[in-house]
């Protein structure tokens, strides 16, 4: 059972999600409050797994200055942020804090079940899920390393950056799971990635992905 705390000041989109999330199976919305500070007490109050952050909340703290302190008082919680935008100033955030656990999914996306699903899963497992809106706008910047990978590869790991799991990868792009397994090593190969501190290889690859793209 993965615990979701809500964080959204508007409340009639704050009661979709309430509904939206509370008729999906291993999953339980332990509270939904509408403010940062609310967010912050709640959070040490109810030990969440994920908490589900709209950025503007249209006060002090705003949804990244809360979900910072948040992460920072609990690492391993998970943080989704919810936003309207997916200008490159506000997804590269999550890339400079170099943190794992944090995902960014746009509020026209949270009809989409299955990807709301895959941020939440990922977020409560310390990995880096990104809207797939977002994902689908980005390309890599000539130079830079994620330019240097096969088109398959670059394939790859989008899908990686959009949260699916390698059985999920391998079953879209129709390939064998050992080949999208042999794929993910060589991206890692390729990008120099290894064990970085608490950080493990695939969150460093999406981190990349999104550092490397425009």
């Amino acid at each position: 059972m993965v615990k979701v705390l809500i964080v959204e000041n508007e409340g009639l989109f704050r009661d979709m999600l309430k509904i939206s999330l509370g008729s999906i199976p291993n999953m339980e919305i332990v509270d939904a409050v509408s403010d940062g500070h609310a967010a912050i007490q709640t959070s040490s109050q109810l030990q969440p797994d994920v908490v589900l952050m709209d950025i503007e909340l249209g006060g002090d703290p705003n949804g990244i200055e809360a979900g910072r302190t948040i992460k920072s008082n609990h690492p391993e919680m998970g943080m989704i942020l919810l936003s309207a935008h997916k200008e490159r100033e506000y997804v590269s955030m999550i890339a400079s804090d170099d943190l794992s656990g944090w995902s960014y999914v746009l509020k026209q996306s949270v009809t989409d079940a299955g990807a709301l699903v895959r941020a939440i899963e990922g977020a409560a497992c310390g990995l880096v899920v990104m809207d797939q809106g977002v994902v689908n706008s980005m390309k890599p910047r000539r130079g830079s390393d994620t330019a240097g990978l096969t088109p398959r590869q670059q394939e790859v790991l989008s899908m990686m950056a959009k949260g699916y799991n390698n059985s999920s990868i391998a079953e879209n792009l129709v390939l064998g799971t050992k080949s999208v397994e042999n794929y993910i090593n060589a991206i890692y190969q390729e990008l120099h990635l290894g064990h970085n501190g608490n950080l493990h290889p695939r969150v460093q690859a999406v981190l990349t992905y999104i550092r490397d793209s425009a």
